[in-house]
């Protein structure tokens, strides 16, 4: 499909559906983390395809794949599994009204790993991208990367390479300030259900940064994900110095 035949209006109704699904999430990843991931994706894509230009690079990037996987990367996390009734009523309500004569039955429209080329071929989007914007939505996520990371690679050298940018855009959210606000968040809201009983304590968030925020700079995928990784990690170390200056003498 190229962009002239997306389907009218495409990217609203996705960014509405998105909003729709995601509304009660905790602000760690509500539908306001999506559209900052977007606006990253936006500006990576715009700063690598001039970066590529300039050095005849011959990667080329899909900006409605780019735009479409940064609003849907998120859908069918398995931390939010209660979005799945909200996405079903969806693509059933976009079928009824539809002309397309592919159909979707009830439990593919529930798996969590064929959400979103459902959810796309439900929005008049053909089935090769559909196909594309999956693949990429599954494999954007850091726990996937570390436990399948030469299959991630693969993927962006061989017909992939919006997903090194949805995935830099991902982790660009989760370091700096904004990350630091992120992980806080995410320690209130669902941190109990992974914490020992009685060790539910701020500590659990520093102790995510080392676990996990700081590595993330080593693991992204463009020269412009680097650059802007750099800063927002340095924002992280220059927090983890304060938080220990004013945690050292408490009891």
């Amino acid at each position: 499909m190229s962009p002239s035949s997306l389907p009218p209006n495409l990217i609203p109704e996705i960014s509405a559906f998105v909003t729709k699904c995601m509304a009660a999430h905790d602000p760690s990843h509500n539908p306001q983390h999506v559209h900052r991931v977007v606006s990253l994706a936006n500006q990576i894509l715009a700063r690598e395809t001039a970066r590529n230009t300039s050095s005849s690079s011959s990667t080329v990037y899909n900006a409605e794949v780019v735009h479409l996987a940064a609003l849907l990367h998120d859908i069918g996390d398995r931390k939010y599994l209660s979005q799945v009734a909200a996405i079903s009523e969806s693509i059933q309500s976009k079928q009824q009204g539809a002309t397309t004569t592919t159909t979707t039955n009830s439990s593919e429209a529930v798996d969590p790993e064929r959400l979103v080329y459902h959810v796309l071929l439900a929005h008049g989007v053909g089935e090769e991208v559909a196909e594309k914007v999956q693949m990429i939505v599954s494999h954007v996520s850091y726990t996937t990367e570390r436990a399948k990371p030469e299959e991630v690679k693969r993927l962006i050298a061989d017909g992939y390479p919006e997903l090194g940018i949805v995935q830099d855009a991902d982790r660009l959210d989760a370091i700096g300030a904004v990350g630091i606000g992120r992980c806080f968040t995410f320690l209130g809201a669902k941190g109990k259900n992974f914490c020992p009983e009685g060790m539910w304590v701020m500590d659990n968030a520093i102790e995510h940064f080392e676990e996990k925020l700081v590595r993330l700079e080593g693991m992204m995928k463009t020269e412009t994900g680097r650059e802007m990784a750099k800063v927002r990690t340095a924002r992280l170390r220059e927090f983890q110095g304060w938080w220990a200056d004013e945690m050292k003498d408490a009891v």
